[in-house]
């Protein structure tokens, strides 16, 4: 591998990395936990065919089943969050935003998305240097070989 393919996945982690400390710092900035922002945006921004489960929840998150539990035993207690049982399956428990979540969620959200504004071109082009820069074929091999599923635990 060149020096630019190191050097594009560095710009394009780097430019990821500030929008997320700057995500963190906006939660706490309105008295949420990182952790509590992006429970909250997972559950409500779910595709509409998707149940919001716990299982999901510790999906989105790459968090252990356990982990998602007590992360939504504690965001219940503050009142972001709320449990039901499922009409379909008794033994699911869905998670949904309550309105005080809601309305903290779509406060930061704004903020995400102005940032996002001002930061794409500049993830754009980070983004374009990595693929430029990626041997050909290596790409295309990696995702057959997943079949279309990237984990995003695996992911650089």
């Amino acid at each position: 591998m060149g020096l630019s393919e190191f050097q594009a996945l560095a710009e394009f982690r780097f430019l990821i990395r500030c929008f997320l400390n700057n995500s963190e710092k906006a939660a706490r900035s309105v008295g949420l936990e990182p952790q509590h922002y992006q429970a909250l945006l997972a559950v409500h921004g779910l595709p509409a065919w998707q149940q919001p489960t716990i299982r999901v929840l510790a999906e989105r998150l790459q968090i252990e089943h356990h982990s998602a539990v007590e992360l939504v035993d504690r965001m219940q207690r503050r009142g972001l969050l709320r449990r039901e049982r499922s009409r379909d399956d008794r033994r699911s428990v869905l998670v949904h935003v309550t309105p005080r979540g809601e309305k903290l969620l779509n406060r930061l959200v704004r903020h995400r998305l102005a940032e996002l504004r001002v930061t794409a071109p500049a993830l754009t082009r980070a983004l374009s240097g990595i693929i430029a820069a990626a041997p050909r074929g290596v790409a295309s091999r990696n995702a057959q070989s997943r079949k279309g599923r990237i984990s995003p635990k695996s992911a650089p």
